[in-house]
């Protein structure tokens, strides 16, 4: 069986810091993914968006509390947790992706320039 998530987006928010019970580091943040495409109806470009839940342990989170900002252009690579927890008598369950891997790729401002140039035409 396999279980691996490899995102790339931005960080929806500053990342959230918390110490285990053991007194191992956490970091938990949200991140946007986002895809284009093109209306088969309007024809016009459409983007939607996907907000993900992130948490990591450890070093990995030592690293992403201190490093991670709001807008923050990132590549993580993790697995699936999915946990439960009742609320007036009804279960919730909720998905993480828990990091093992990342990578910083920039910042906001970059990401929105390169998208801007996206559309630029070049010559073959």
């Amino acid at each position: 069986m396999l279980n691996k998530v490899m995102l790339i987006g931005n960080v929806g928010n500053a990342p959230e810091k918390n110490t285990t019970k053991s007194g191992n580091e956490v970091s938990s943040f949200s991140l946007a993914t986002s895809e284009n495409y093109k209306d088969k109806t309007s024809g016009e470009r459409v983007t939607k968006t996907e907000w993900h839940k992130i948490s990591a342990f450890g070093k990995i989170a030592e690293i992403l509390n201190k490093y991670v900002t709001k807008g923050s252009k990132i590549y993580i690579e993790g697995k699936n947790k999915t946990s439960s927890y009742e609320k007036n008598g009804v279960t919730h369950y909720t998905t993480k992706v828990e990091v093992s891997d990342f990578a910083f790729l920039g910042d906001k401002r970059t990401a929105e320039k390169e998208e801007k140039n996206d559309d630029l035409p070049f010559d073959d």
